[in-house]
């Protein structure tokens, strides 16, 4: 099985986003550079980033969310984001009305369905979970092997917390990783299997 990544840009005191729901200047790292991360052009990094940055996100096979954030997105408009090959959505609910069967979206009860489904999918490759309440459930169930995090020098205040509504202490090894780039400082930690 590939290893599963908690995954998010997050400002220094722990938040995702805003109360509103908007990331604020938590993405102005990916387009302060002047090296492309992608092959539209449109988000441009740091070379240092970009050599951080682009291994993982070539890496990761399946990203696990949340029905919030895919309903935010639009479901991408049925295309994975970043060249990801599919999208695994934690939801109680059925598929939006009219969603189109062919897209490579898998939708799931649970986060343990999810984890299970993303494995299967992603075979020896990464599986991305998004930070939040999802990604929160998923390392709260033990289901999380690193946590990656693009600390953004901003302070919200308040806002989405990067492991949702995790309320347990949980002890991390490492940093596997320190890699400061511009406007951003990447961090990559190693899940402990015992607290």
């Amino acid at each position: 099985m590939g290893t599963v990544v908690m995954y998010s840009s997050v400002s220094v005191d722990g938040f995702i986003a805003g109360e509103d729901d908007q990331p604020g200047p938590l993405f102005d790292w990916l387009v302060s550079g002047d090296v492309p991360l992608d092959e539209s052009g449109a988000l441009t990094v740091s070379q240092t980033s970009f050599d951080y940055t682009r291994p993982y996100w070539d890496a990761i096979a399946v990203t696990i969310v949340g029905r919030h954030v895919f309903d935010l997105t639009d479901g991408w408009d049925g295309q994975p984001p970043s060249g990801v090959d599919h999208v695994v959505v934690v939801t109680h609910r059925p598929e939006p009305e009219g969603w189109d069967p062919a897209a490579p979206f898998v939708f799931v009860d649970g986060v343990e369905a999810a984890v299970a489904a993303a494995q299967e999918l992603a075979g020896d490759r990464i599986v991305e979970v998004a930070a939040g309440d999802v990604g929160g459930q998923v390392f709260a169930a033990g289901l999380v092997d690193e946590v990656r995090m693009d600390v953004v020098p901003v302070v919200f205040g308040s806002g989405k917390r990067y492991f949702g509504a995790l309320d347990v202490q949980h002890l991390l090894d490492g940093p596997e990783a320190v890699v400061q780039g511009s406007a951003v400082l990447h961090l990559r930690y190693r899940v402990r299997t015992s607290n």
